[in-house]
């Protein structure tokens, strides 16, 4: 696996790729890497000739300078995970290698994808995002970029993004990957305690009733029934749950045979905050 700290090196190297005429995929990442993670990367792997991982953790996407601080940093085990599944390509910038002296998002215009749910209790965030994804693929320059469908919102305004910059990129989005008792992987629960790790898979399992209920109760119904599960539930404190169209991430109070809806869902276990979503009808 070839490593780079600095993206004049690794355009350089990438150019013989391109000159190659081979293609090259991309997994930009946080770190603290995991199955999710590697199942992400196996997926390029299986349509590109060249996959490169950044790992970069983004200032400009945290609203919480706390949790900026906390993010847990493992270069040394994430590479070798990354050698487990033959990566090519490891970039790992510095920020000031990203952004200079000048750490701040561009505003980006997503057709209003960034005011739903997450953009609702972590203003600013989408910009940060928006920032760091176009400027790694202005750096790396795939032809393909995989991200995973636990941050399904982040995906739909990724895809925003692209088209509306007309960034020669295609977007695949790859099914949530879950721990076996039906947790979503994510790089925050090593954080969890023991006590919260143990109840986290409540909210899979909600969300799983959820889409159950779907065929038969209203939205307003199925809201109510998730609220007064929560209360029950002292260690999970509910931050937000509605029932969004696909396509506008827009909350819904009714259901159309023709639109495709999801779940989606914020909790804090403690300190720890979880995200997840389900599709309600395929």
């Amino acid at each position: 696996m070839k490593f780079f700290t600095e993206k004049d090196t690794l355009q350089k190297y990438l150019a013989t790729i391109k000159l190659a005429n081979k293609t090259i995929g991309f997994v930009p990442t946080m770190g603290a890497l995991h199955k999710g993670h590697l199942s992400l990367i196996e997926k390029a792997k299986e349509k590109n000739d060249v996959v490169v991982v950044s790992i970069f953790v983004n200032p400009t996407q945290f609203d919480n300078v706390e949790d900026l601080k906390k993010y847990p940093k493992t270069l040394k085990s994430d590479t070798k995970l990354l050698e487990s599944v033959s990566c090519d390509v490891l970039f790992h910038p510095s920020v000031a290698e990203i952004y200079d002296k000048n750490i701040i998002s561009k505003k980006f215009d997503f057709d209003g994808l960034e005011h739903q749910m997450e953009g609702k209790f972590r203003e600013g965030h989408f910009d940060g995002v928006g920032t760091i994804v176009k400027t790694l693929f202005e750096i790396v320059k795939p032809d393909k970029a995989y991200f995973g469908q636990k941050d399904f919102q982040q995906l739909q305004i990724i895809k925003k993004m692209v088209k509306k910059n007309q960034i020669p990129v295609k977007i695949k989005g790859c099914p949530i990957f879950r721990e076996k008792d039906g947790l979503a992987m994510s790089s925050r629960n090593v954080r969890l305690t023991e006590e919260h790790r143990k109840i986290a898979p409540f909210i899979f399992k909600t969300l799983k009733k959820v889409r159950k209920k779907f065929g038969t109760k209203s939205v307003s119904e199925i809201n109510e029934w998730v609220e007064n599960q929560f209360k029950k539930q002292p260690l999970l404190e509910l931050e937000y749950f509605t029932i969004a169209e696909e396509k506008t991430l827009e909350t819904t109070e009714t259901k159309e045979s023709n639109k495709k809806y999801r779940a989606f869902i914020a909790v804090f276990a403690g300190k720890i905050r979880l995200i997840d979503n389900i599709r309600l009808r395929n």
